[in-house]
C-alpha cells in the first residue's frame, strides 16, 4: 500500500512501505533509487551508525565499474555526479615514450596476468557505438555511496542508520521487520546486507558453493625496508603479494582460508610473518595501520526469492574480489530487480515478471563465481597451476585472447537469454546518437521502457500508446542505426525485441505483453 510519509519518526515507524531494504551499501542504495524513481515508498535499514569506513578511503577501497554499471549510471543521470571516476584512458590517446613510441598500457588482469589496450580488437563488439560510455572506470566506494545516498534521499527514500535487523516474519500480505527498538512493515523485504546477510540466514535461503583456497589480506603499513619487496603483483613459490603503492600491500596465503575462518585479530606480528613467508624476504613492518582479511569462498543462493523476501548483491552471492566483479554483479542485480518489483507492487506486471529476476540474474552469478574460481585455480603455488598459468598468459597475449578477456572483465558479453531471432535481443541497447546530439542513454533517466522507431511506423506508435506511461515512443534519425529499424527496450536498458527490416508486429506485441 502506497502511503504519504510525514517527516516524523513516529510516522515512519507506523507506515507500511512498499519495500524495506536491508543494507545501505551501493547495491541497497541503487535499488532504493530505482524503486523510488518508479514511485515506490522505500525504507533502507543499515546496521552501521555511520557510512564512513577507513577501508573505503584507501586505494584498495577503489572499485572498478564495468561497462554495464557505467551504462546504468549514465542512463539514470548519475555518471556526471561521480566527481572522481578515474577514467581508463582511451588507448588511442595513450602517452608515448621518450622516443615517441606508444607506451603500452595495461587495461586489466586475469589472475594477475595483464592484458593491454593495444591488443584489444574493439571492432569485434559491433553494437558498441563510438558514443558508448567507457568500458570501465575506477571510483572510490565512499564517493559512490555518497552520490547514491544523495540521490535516494532526493527521491524520498528514508534511510535509518544504526538499525540492525534482528528478525522478521512474513505472511501473504507482506513482511514485518524488527530492527533497533522498533518494528517496520513493508510489502517486500530485500536483503542487500552483504556476505553475512541476516536476511538470507533468517529467510531460509540455501547458500551453496565451494570453500576457500586462501586467506587474503588488505593492509596499510609502514615498512622499514620497502626496497626488499617487488613492486606490482608478485607470484611466489608460496603465494602472491601486491604492492600498488608504498605501504599498501595485498597478500594471498594459500592456507585454505584457515586464518580468516579463525576470526582472530590481524596483528602486526602475524602480517609480518605471512608477508615474509610469501615474499621470501626478511622485510620488517614498523607499523600496521589497517588490515582486513577475505577469502575466495564462492557461494550463491539457490533461489533469489522466498515469498515476499528477495536477495541482491553479496547477500545473494559471494566470491573472491579478484578482478573486482562483485560490486558490478550486485549493481546489475539492483538494475534488473528494481523495475520488475515496482511493476509488481503497482499491479502492472505481467505474469512471471518478478520470477524473471532469478531466471536472468542467477546464471550471471554462476558465470562470475566460475570466473573467480578459474583465477584462483591458476594462481596456486604448485607446478600444475603454474604450467596452466603460462599457457593462459600466452593466450592472453594474442589479439583474440585479450579481446575475449577484456569482454568478460568489462561485462561487454553480459546477456540474457530472452529468445527471439535478432542477435541484439537480451543485450544492452546501443547508445544511439540522434541528429540533434541527444543520445538514447540521456532519454532513459525516467526509468521507463522505450519503443525506438527509426522509420516512424504509425502502427508502432499506436502499440506504444496502448501501454500508457509504461512505454515511451521515440522516433527519429540517428547517426548510425546499425541496420536496425526498431527496438523495444526494457527499463533496465536491455533489448526485449529488435527488427532489421519490416517489423513483425505480432512478435512485437508478444514482447510488449511479456515485459510490460
Amino acid at each position: 500500500m502506497k502511503v504519504t510519509l510525514e517527516n516524523t519518526e513516529s510516522a515512519q515507524n507506523h507506515a507500511i512501505y512498499d519495500v524495506i531494504i536491508s543494507g545501505a551499501g551501493p547495491v541497497g542504495l541503487f535499488l532504493a533509487c530505482e524503486l523510488a524513481l518508479a514511485q515506490c515508498s522505500v525504507l533502507v535499514l543499515e546496521k552501521a551508525e555511520h557510512p564512513h569506513s577507513p577501508l573505503k578511503q584507501l586505494p584498495f577501497g577503489m572499485r572498478g565499474l564495468s561497462a554495464p554499471t557505467v551504462e546504468a549510471f549514465y542512463r539514470r543521470g548519475l555518471l556526471d555526479q561521480l566527481e572522481i571516476p578515474k577514467r581508463v584512458k582511451n588507448p588511442h590517446s595513450s602517452p608515448t615514450t621518450a622516443q615517441g613510441l606508444p607506451l603500452r598500457r595495461q587495461a586489466g588482469h586475469f589472475a594477475g596476468i595483464p592484458f593491454h589496450f593495444d591488443n584489444i580488437d574493439t571492432s569485434q563488439w559491433k553494437y558498441r557505438l563510438p558514443g558508448s560510455t567507457d568500458t570501465s572506470l575506477l571510483s572510490e566506494m565512499e564517493e559512490l555511496e555518497s552520490v547514491l545516498t544523495h540521490r535516494a534521499e532526493a527521491l524520498g527514500v528514508h534511510i535509518r542508520r544504526g538499525f540492525a535487523i534482528t528478525g522478521f516474519h512474513q505472511n501473504e500480505d507482506g513482511v514485518t521487520v524488527q530492527a533497533g527498538d522498533g518494528a517496520f512493515k513493508g510489502q517486500w523485504l530485500v536483503g542487500c546486507d552483504g556476505s553475512r546477510s541476516v536476511v538470507r540466514k533468517m529467510g531460509g535461503f540455501e547458500f551453496a558453493g565451494t570453500e576457500p583456497e586462501f586467506t587474503g589480506y588488505s593492509t596499510l603499513m609502514d615498512i622499514a625496508d620497502p626496497e626488499k619487496l617487488g613492486h606490482g603483483r608478485n607470484l611466489t613459490a608460496t603465494g602472491m603479494y601486491l604492492q600498488s603503492q608504498p605501504g599498501y600491500v595485498i597478500i594471498q596465503d594459500f592456507d585454505g582460508g584457515a586464518f580468516h575462518n579463525t576470526e582472530k585479530p590481524v596483528t602486526l606480528e602475524h602480517v609480518q610473518e605471512v608477508l615474509r613467508r610469501i615474499s621470501n624476504t626478511d622485510v620488517t613492518i614498523k607499523a600496521l595501520h589497517v588490515a582486513t582479511t577475505w577469502t575466495d569462498r564462492a557461494r550463491q543462493a539457490t533461489a533469489y526469492r522466498n515469498g515476499h523476501v528477495l536477495l541482491a548483491g553479496d547477500a545473494a552471492h559471494i566470491h573472491s574480489p579478484l578482478g573486482g566483479q562483485g560490486l558490478n554483479l550486485g549493481l546489475g542485480d539492483a538494475m534488473n530487480l528494481g523495475w520488475k518489483l515496482a511493476a509488481t507492487i503497482q499491479k502492472k506486471a505481467p505474469a512471471g515478471l518478478l520470477d524473471s529476476y532469478h531466471t536472468e540474474r542467477h546464471p550471471i552469478g554462476v558465470q562470475v563465481l566460475d570466473w573467480s574460481r578459474a583465477q584462483v585455480a591458476i594462481m596456486k603455488p604448485e607446478p600444475p597451476a603454474r604450467a596452466l598459468n603460462a599457457i593462459v598468459r600466452d593466450l592472453m597475449n594474442t589479439r583474440d585472447g585479450a579481446t575475449y578477456i577484456a569482454g568478460r572483465v568489462w561485462g561487454i558479453f553480459t546477456h540474457y537469454h530472452l529468445g527471439g531471432d535478432h542477435p541484439l535481443t537480451g543485450h544492452s541497447v546501443p547508445n544511439f546518437a540522434f541528429e540533434d546530439g541527444t543520445t538514447l542513454g540521456e532519454l532513459m533517466h525516467d526509468g521507463r521502457g522505450i519503443l525506438l522507431d527509426f522509420d516512424r511506423n504509425v502502427s508502432l506508435k499506436t502499440l506504444a500508446n496502448e501501454y500508457g506511461d509504461r512505454i515511451r515512443y521515440i522516433s527519429g534519425s540517428v547517426k548510425d542505426r546499425l541496420g536496425i529499424s526498431a527496438l523495444l527496450v526494457r527499463p533496465d536498458g536491455i533489448v526485449a525485441w529488435a527488427s532489421d527490416n519490416n517489423p513483425d508486429y505480432s512478435e512485437l506485441q508478444k514482447a510488449a505483453a511479456r515485459w510490460f
